[in-house]
């Protein structure tokens, strides 16, 4: 991966988005003393079918804000999508267009945006939605004549981003070597303890560290046999 950036943004759809595999990655960054900011398109309030979303949104908030403070990320922002029934359009490109211009990242990161994980499990219309809105998004924030209203909003045109980063791809491109961020990624995943207990049977602090490490150690068999995060990297 590029490494002569200062800045970076994460746009995902839901809590826990960046936690399963990404946060290793981040983790490396931030000790590097590098800024991440995170923007989340949902509060993840129809992820838990056991909590109503009056109940579960803002539970799910709290859960995300101590995640990325785990991996040295105090900027986390949410933009109101629905859950669920995220629309691709102009409406969200204006959104994350606006979160680029506000942070101003060289570096963009997002999750898989394709209709699905390897060719064979099927995603979700919201992760495909952010996915390829943000990928748009990286160059809206660079043409002022596009959403100008956001310039009448004090959101200059930002032409900075020189890469987007999409994790989770079937067809990766570059990798992180994470092993220095493994154990805060483990931690930063057990910060959404609702979401995980209400996931599997199984012990929490079990279920992540192995679906971790599995991850990490299974993408290092591509990149150095090293455990690693691996992006399909769009420079721009």
């Amino acid at each position: 991966m590029p490494d002569d950036w200062q800045r970076a943004l994460a746009v995902v759809a839901h809590p826990d988005d960046l936690e399963y595999g990404c946060a290793a990655a981040i983790a490396v960054w931030t000790d590097a003393g590098r800024e991440v900011s995170y923007v989340l398109a949902t509060r993840g309030e129809a992820g838990i079918d056991t909590l109503e979303p009056a109940r579960c949104g803002p539970l799910r908030e709290l859960e995300q804000r101590a995640s990325a403070a785990v991996v040295g990320v105090s900027e986390v922002a949410f933009l109101d999508h629905a859950d669920g029934v995220i629309e691709y359009g102009p409406a969200l490109r204006r959104d994350i267009a606006a979160a680029i211009r506000r942070y101003r990242p060289e570096l963009v990161i997002t999750l898989n945006h394709r209709d699905t994980w390897g060719g064979t499990a099927w995603n979700t219309p919201d992760h495909v939605a952010v996915g390829r809105a943000t990928l748009d998004a990286a160059g809206d924030a660079g043409n002022r004549w596009i959403f100008p209203e956001l310039t009448d909003q004090g959101l200059g045109p930002w032409d900075g981003v020189r890469w987007v980063a999409v994790a989770g791809s079937s067809s990766p491109t570059h990798a992180v070597h994470a092993t220095a961020g493994l154990e805060r990624a483990v931690r930063s995943l057990l910060e959404h303890r609702t979401y995980i207990e209400a996931l599997t049977d199984e012990d929490p602090q079990t279920y992540a560290r192995t679906l971790l490490t599995g991850f990490a150690e299974e993408t290092g068999k591509r990149f150095g046999n090293r455990p690693a995060v691996a992006f399909e990297l769009f420079p721009r």
